[in-house]
C-alpha cells in the first residue's frame, strides 16, 4: 500500500520570488493570446496606409480598396472600420481580461472580468485598455470568489445555477460601472505617466540605458513578466500610432544572448563550451533565451557583456527609427524577421548582429581573464558550471545543494539526497516540467526525459510540461529550474519536486527513469 508523499510547506522565497510569482501571474494573462497579436500584427503590417498592401504603397487601385477595408478607410463615401482597429480596442484587451479571470476564478471568473474590461475599454483608449483588463479581469474574478464564498455548499439543490448566475451578473454589472468611473481615469494617469517616461527616453537617447535593469532581471527568470507585463502593452500602443514599435525588441533581442554563447564556444572551458554551441541553436533559432541563464549564472560577469548588446540593439533600433508591428515570441530570429515593420528590416537586422557583435567583444576578455582559473576549478571538481552556479545560489539565499538524487518533499519543503536512488512514496505515473510560462525550456526538458523513458522501454508515464501558475497539485513529480523551485511546491505541494540546472542535460532524469524502473519491477 503506498502513501502519498509528505506535503511540502511553502517556503518564504523572499523578495525575489515574489515578484517573479506576480510577473508570472501578468505574463499568464498574456502569454496564451500571443497568436491574437501576433495574427493582429500580420494585418497591420499588411493593411495600415503605410503597410504592404496600404494606401501609400505602389499597389493597383482595387489592392487599396481591400486594404481600406481590411485596414480601415472610407471608399465611396462608405467608412469601413476594418480589423486593426477594433482588433486592438476590444478583443485583445478582452482576451486578456477572461484569461486572468480564469486564472483566478475558472471560466466564471473569465467570463465577469471580461465584462469588467469593457468598462475599461469603453472609459478609456490606448494602453489604459491593456493595464486596465490586466487589473479589471482577475480583480473582478476575485471579488466574485470572495461574494460567494459565505453560501458555498448551503444553497438547496435546483437553485445552484440560479444563484450562481445572478451573482456573477451583479459581480460583473458592478464592476463594469467601477471601471468605467473610476479605474479607466486611474489607469489613464497611469499609463499618461508611462508613456511619457517612455517618450522621454527615446526623446534623449536614454532608451538603451533600460538594459541596465531588463538583463539582469532576464537571467532571474522575469524576462516574460517584463516582455508581456510591460513592453507589449506600450508597444502595441505605439504600433497603432506609428506602425512599428522597437519595445518589441528590448526583451526579445536573440542578438545578446547569441553573442555570450558563441564567445563560450570559442573561449570557454569544460561543460560551458561543450554545451555553448547546442545552446546557441536553441536560443536563436528556437527563440528560448532561458537556455543561457545557466552560464550567466555561471559566470556573472557575463551580464556586463549582455548589458551592452542589449543596449547596443536598442540604440541601433533608436537610430534606424526600426521595430516590429507585435510581439516576437517566441525570441527567434525567424520570430524578429516575420513581425518586423514594413522598411525597418536594415535596423531590425542589424541591432541583432551588433547587439551579438558588442556581447561577444566584452564576453571575450572576462572569459580568457579567468580561463586558467576556470580549467584549474574543472580539474579540481569535474562540473565548474555546476559549482558556480551552486555558489551564486548560495550567495543570493537560496539553497547550494543540487538534487544528485532522487527524495520525496520533506516537511520543511527541501529536498533531502539519500544514498541510492530514492523511490517516491506514490506511483510515478504524471511527471511536470513547470517554467514561467509552460513552454520553451520546459517544453525541451519534457521532450528529453520522454525519449529517455522511450528508450528505456518504460510506457504509461505521461510527460507535459505547463506554466508554474497553472500547476493544480495532481502531478506526482514536478521537474523544475532552481530558481524556481520554491514557487512550484507552493503551487503544487504534494508532489515530488526536482531542481534541475538545464532542462537540456540534467543528470537527475536518469534517476527519475531508474526510480520508476524499480517501482515498475517491484509492482507498485
Amino acid at each position: 500500500m503506498t502513501t502519498t508523499s509528505p506535503a511540502a510547506t511553502r517556503s518564504g522565497g523572499g523578495l525575489r520570488v515574489g515578484v517573479q510569482r506576480f510577473g508570472t501571474f501578468l505574463s499568464g494573462m498574456v502569454m496564451p493570446n500571443i497568436a491574437a497579436f501576433i495574427a493582429w500584427g500580420f494585418i497591420t503590417a499588411l493593411f495600415i496606409p503605410d503597410g504592404w498592401l496600404g494606401s501609400n504603397s505602389p499597389v493597383e487601385a482595387w489592392q487599396w480598396a481591400d486594404s481600406a477595408i481590411l485596414g480601415g478607410g472610407e471608399i465611396d463615401g462608405v467608412t469601413f472600420p476594418g480589423l486593426v482597429s477594433p482588433i486592438i480596442t476590444y478583443l485583445l484587451p478582452t482576451l486578456i481580461a477572461f484569461t486572468g479571470g480564469r486564472m483566478v476564478h475558472g471560466h466564471r471568473g473569465g467570463v465577469v472580468g471580461a465584462v469588467a474590461a469593457f468598462g475599461v475599454i469603453s472609459g478609456a483608449s490606448g494602453t489604459v485598455m491593456f493595464l486596465g483588463a490586466m487589473i479589471a479581469g482577475p480583480l473582478t474574478a476575485l471579488i466574485l470568489k470572495w461574494v460567494e464564498k459565505p453560501w458555498q455548499g448551503k444553497i438547496k439543490p435546483g437553485f445552484e445555477m440560479l444563484v450562481d448566475n445572478f451573482s456573477a451578473g451583479f459581480v460583473a454589472f458592478f464592476m463594469a460601472l467601477a471601471s468605467f468611473f473610476w479605474l479607466a481615469p486611474i489607469m489613464r494617469w497611469l499609463t499618461d505617466l508611462l508613456g511619457g517616461a517612455v517618450g522621454w527616453l527615446v526623446e534623449t537617447g536614454l532608451l538603451p540605458l533600460a538594459s541596465i535593469i531588463v538583463e539582469p532581471a532576464k537571467v532571474l527568470f522575469l524576462n516574460n513578466a517584463i516582455n508581456h507585463g510591460v513592453f507589449t502593452p506600450l508597444g502595441t500602443e505605439q504600433v497603432q500610432e506609428t506602425g512599428r514599435s522597437l519595445l518589441f525588441l528590448v526583451e526579445a533581442n536573440p542578438g545578446p544572448g547569441a553573442g555570450m554563447l558563441l564567445a563560450l564556444a570559442v573561449f570557454g572551458v569544460g561543460v560551458a563550451r561543450a554545451t555553448a554551441p547546442g545552446a546557441f541553436l536553441i536560443q536563436f533559432l528556437g527563440g528560448i533565451h532561458e537556455v543561457y541563464f545557466p552560464y550567466v549564472l555561471a559566470k556573472p560577469l557575463l551580464i556586463l557583456g549582455l548589458v551592452a548588446g542589449g543596449a547596443t540593439g536598442v540604440l541601433t533600433n533608436v537610430i534606424f527609427q526600426s521595430g516590429l508591428v507585435a510581439p516576437a515570441a517566441p525570441g527567434s530570429i525567424f520570430a524578429v524577421l516575420i513581425q518586423t515593420a514594413p522598411g525597418s528590416h536594415i535596423g531590425v537586422i542589424l541591432s541583432v548582429l551588433l547587439s551579438a557583435a558588442v556581447t561577444f567583444a566584452i564576453s571575450m576578455p572576462i572569459l580568457l581573464a579567468s580561463r586558467k582559473r576556470d580549467l584549474a576549478a574543472e580539474a579540481a571538481n569535474g562540473d565548474p558550471l555546476a559549482a558556480a552556479i551552486a555558489k551564486t545560489e548560495a550567495n543570493k539565499g537560496k539553497s547550494s545543494s543540487t538534487l544528485s538524487n532522487l527524495a520525496a518533499a520533506a516537511g520543511t519543503g527541501t529536498a533531502t539526497a539519500t544514498t541510492g536512488t530514492a523511490v517516491a512514496t506514490t506511483p510515478i505515473q504524471n511527471v511536470v516540467f513547470a517554467c514561467d510560462a509552460g513552454m520553451g525550456s520546459s517544453a525541451m526538458g519534457a521532450s528529453v526525459l520522454r525519449n529517455k523513458f522511450k528508450k528505456a522501454g518504460i510506457d504509461g508515464v505521461t510527460v507535459t510540461n505547463q506554466a508554474i501558475a497553472n500547476l493544480d497539485g495532481t502531478a506526482d513529480l514536478v521537474i523544475t529550474q532552481q530558481q524556481l523551485t520554491d514557487r512550484a511546491k507552493a503551487q503544487s505541494p504534494n508532489s515530488v519536486h526536482v531542481s534541475v540546472d538545464n532542462f537540456m542535460n540534467a543528470p537527475q532524469y536518469e534517476e527519475v527513469v531508474e526510480m520508476v524502473r524499480e517501482q515498475r519491477e517491484s509492482g507498485e
